[in-house]
């Protein structure tokens, strides 16, 4: 798909499912993701890769198969509330949501100490960001800018629809250094961070394999003192499931990259068992483990990456410890491929058949939840 085409299949999409009857949409979104799993395409290959290291060596293909027809349904269920969202109201969001842990995060928010919510590619990360503003948080994010410009625009458009601040990951300026500012001002900085798509990121251990990650979550917490907390979704059929888990302290070491590794090992160590309790919401489909990366000729533990995807360092840079483009991922990022496509290049709440872009107010009728009819 060019990029065109690409931009007016997203404005498209926009429009017609906030239009559609939910039950109707709903049920086009699981029959697009059972085609894609029945023909065994790229997208669920990928996914399938992934899944099969949560299981271990002991399970059965018919296992696998099942599990990443069940995450297909969930990958597509998460598109086609993408696209639905900015069409529900407020009490539709609230009331469909459960949430345990946001107390400790309010608390630290109140008292002015800044957290940096690092979130695994789970279930809906474009609800828990509108979710979240409901409740009288403001939060900011990064976000990959895109070709062409306007889908790109429809992007960031969508996401300041929900009520987030969004960052362009480059082409901007300073904006590691706004997350830093926004941190030490006591505000709530949410970055995607289990998957290293620049090679910048960090090899840690995780589901028994090594496999890259960002750094940038923890080096954030390092040099500004705000709170490290975890973030887990899931569905649990028509509710949305947000677990805020407990702090992960900065660990000690000799060094600064010493101590943003164990670090991050520690959050890493978190996203297992989240992803282990619910794996059919892990939406993964693009390679995160090293030896992945180094048969599919992307550089292995030295690059382990693919284009279209924001990544994480630890070095020095102007954001102070974190070098620019180098933050982890963001809601608004990029999770990997759509069905049937390669999934590169594809952003982070995106990817769907093959395209780049969200949605905004105006090209796309997107509006603040609550602001609009009811949800249908």
């Amino acid at each position: 798909m060019d990029e065109r085409t690409a931009d007016l299949a997203y404005s498209a999409g926009w429009v017609m499912v906030r239009r559609a009857p939910e039950r109707a949409g709903r049920a086009v979104f699981r029959r697009l993701a059972d085609r894609s799993w029945r023909a065994h395409d790229e997208s669920t290959r990928g996914l399938e890769r992934n899944l099969r290291r949560l299981l271990g060596p002991g399970a059965t293909d018919a296992q696998l198969r099942a599990l990443s027809r069940a995450g297909m349904r969930s990958y597509m269920r998460y598109y086609y509330e993408m696209f639905r969202l900015p069409a529900m109201s407020e009490e539709y969001v609230l009331g469909r949501t459960r949430a345990t842990g946001i107390e400790v995060l309010e608390k630290h928010v109140r008292s002015g100490r800044g957290v940096v919510a690092a979130l695994p590619h789970m279930g809906n990360w474009d609800h828990a960001g509108a979710w979240i503003t409901l409740n009288g948080i403001p939060l900011t994010t990064v976000a990959q800018r895109l070709r062409p410009e306007s889908l790109f625009r429809r992007f960031t458009a969508y996401r300041e629809s929900l009520g987030m601040e969004v960052l362009p990951l480059t082409g901007g300026s300073g904006t590691v250094g706004t997350l830093a500012r926004r941190l030490r001002d006591g505000g709530l900085v949410c970055l995607l961070a289990d998957r290293d798509i620049n090679g910048t990121g960090l090899e840690v251990d995780f589901f028994g394999e090594r496999a890259r990650v960002p750094a940038g979550p923890a080096a954030l917490a390092l040099n500004t003192g705000a709170a490290l907390m975890p973030v887990s979704l899931w569905y649990d059929g028509p509710y949305w499931n947000i677990r805020i888990h407990d702090e992960v302290p900065v660990a000690g070491g000799a060094t600064r990259a010493e101590r943003v590794q164990a670090t991050t090992q520690e959050l890493v160590r978190v996203f297992e068992g989240a992803i282990a309790e619910h794996p059919e919401d892990w939406h993964m489909l693009q390679p995160v483990f090293s030896a992945d990366h180094a048969r599919s000729g992307r550089g292995g533990t030295a690059a382990a990456t693919a284009p279209g995807e924001p990544g994480g360092g630890a070095s020095e840079g102007p954001g102070g410890g974190v070098p620019e483009g180098s933050v982890g991922g963001a809601p608004g990022g990029s999770v990997g491929g759509a069905p049937g496509g390669s999934g590169d290049g594809v952003p982070e709440n995106q990817g769907f058949p093959g395209a780049n872009g969200v949605g905004g107010p105006q090209d796309s009728g997107a509006r603040t939840p609550g602001r609009d009819e009811r949800n249908g």
